[in-house]
């Protein structure tokens, strides 16, 4: 069924606050106010998966489906040989053939995952299949000539990083190469071969991309008399302005082999109440009014966490589907006493990342098995044996979240609950892993 068509789709972005610049708003306005246009977002495939900071250019895409237009995602199979500058302070490593066809794949499964379904045609393509077999100076020829060097030395990319000197030799300008400085002929020509393709006349991108944007728009106009447009969102940053999906333990990915559910869900729901009521209104699909709801209880009772959960349970389901968010609820209520079982060791450990861990020999585990009192002790969840030993009887220890009330228990194989992890607990919230090898 196709989805209904938004009068003022621009609007919508203005009022989520999605958008930083644009070029030509009216015109830009008027032009999204036809039916079917179409609208793309670039995603070089620097790696195998996309992380939580393409998701603002993601939901955009979505938006514009759901307007009634079709999104376009180029994967750029030429552009990530080279990397683009923008943003970066240093050049990109090179990837090889190899490993850039695989990024492509997994860019492109994860793209078609979250754009499919909204009920219109969605358009995948890849800039290589243009520039494949374009020589050097045939592009020099077509492209280069149209392009005016001090328009390109004038983009911010380039000026921050012609600016920057070298820490070893002091001088300017030794931050960027040439390979770099082309890319942006690279993604300007981008623009031009989709209007020329698929009549595609709008371009979106973060807020780092508006010089490579405008380059592209500058190159339509002067190779084709064509009016182009453009339009730039916020980057994805906390209220501290530090960028957005990055932990202690790297960058927030939206494959799960490299964030699981559980540590995608548990991201959202930790985020502090401000930039939680940002992401709801930017990152997901929500009416305003239900997310302007949502502010008030988080202004009146901030302690239920409402936005944050919301915001978790949206985005793990768009990302992850029924299945990971259902996992990622699961793993949760662990943590909060849900009883243990039959989980793998990878989640065992994502849950209890902060959780003191033992371990143990397997033998021990075999024949009357291991003193539930012995395990309590060098674990570290009781001082001592008569400590452990009180602990059980006043009804305080748990095996993967089961009350043990009996001093006598051992613990055998059958208590398992990964391949060879088991979980015990003191009290409420005091943890411990028990790993057998």
């Amino acid at each position: 069924m196709t989805p209904p068509i938004t009068p003022d789709l621009l609007t919508d972005f203005q009022a989520r606050g999605l958008v930083h610049q644009s070029t030509d708003p009216q015109t830009l306005r008027d032009w999204l106010a036809g039916t079917g246009r179409r609208v793309y977002a670039g995603f070089d495939p620097t790696a195998d998966s996309l992380h939580v900071g393409h998701l603002v250019a993601l939901m955009l895409l979505r938006r514009v489906a759901q307007a009634g237009h079709e999104p376009v995602a180029l994967v750029g199979g030429a552009t990530g040989m080279i990397g683009d500058p923008s943003g970066r302070s240093e050049e990109r490593n090179l990837l090889e053939p190899e490993q850039l066809a695989a990024n492509i794949a997994g860019v492109e499964r994860q793209i078609r995952a979250i754009l499919d379904g909204t009920g219109q045609p969605v358009h995948v393509v890849n800039n290589a299949d243009w520039m494949q077999g374009v020589g050097y100076l045939e592009f020099l020829r077509d492209v280069g000539k149209h392009v005016p060097l001090v328009q390109m030395l004038g983009k911010d990319s380039v000026q921050s990083r012609l600016d920057r000197k070298d820490p070893e030799s002091g001088q300017r300008g030794t931050g960027l190469s040439y390979t770099e400085f082309s890319y942006m002929l690279l993604q300007a020509w981008d623009f031009v071969h989709l209007s020329d393709a698929l009549d595609c006349r709008v371009q979106i991108g973060g807020s780092d991309q508006w010089g490579n944007i405008t380059a592209g728009i500058d190159l339509g106009r002067r190779l084709r008399g064509r009016d182009l447009y453009g339009i730039t969102c916020p980057l994805l940053t906390k209220a501290d302005g530090t960028k957005m999906g990055k932990t202690a333990a790297g960058a927030i990915w939206l494959d799960s082999r490299r964030t699981s559910p559980y540590r995608f869900y548990q991201y959202w729901i930790n985020l502090d109440d401000g930039d939680a009521g940002r992401c709801l209104e930017r990152l997901t699909q929500l009416p305003l009014e239900e997310s302007l709801t949502l502010h008030a209880q988080r202004e009146s009772n901030p302690a239920a966490r409402d936005t944050q959960k919301r915001l978790a349970e949206e985005l793990t389901g768009l990302v992850h589907g029924a299945s990971g968010l259902a996992s990622a609820r699961a793993a949760t209520a662990i943590f909060f006493g849900a009883e243990i079982d039959h989980l793998d060791d990878s989640l065992l450990a994502d849950i209890f990342v902060d959780v003191p861990s033992r371990e143990f020999s397997l033998s021990l585990l075999a024949g009357e098995g291991l003193p539930l009192i012995d395990a309590l002790e060098a674990t570290g969840l009781a001082q001592t044996r008569s400590a452990a030993r009180r602990t059980i009887q006043q009804g305080g220890a748990y095996v993967n979240n089961r009350r043990i009330a009996d001093t006598d228990y051992r613990l055998t194989a059958r208590d398992l609950t990964g391949a060879t992890t088991l979980v015990l607990r003191t009290g409420k919230k005091s943890y411990a892993l028990a790993r057998f090898q």
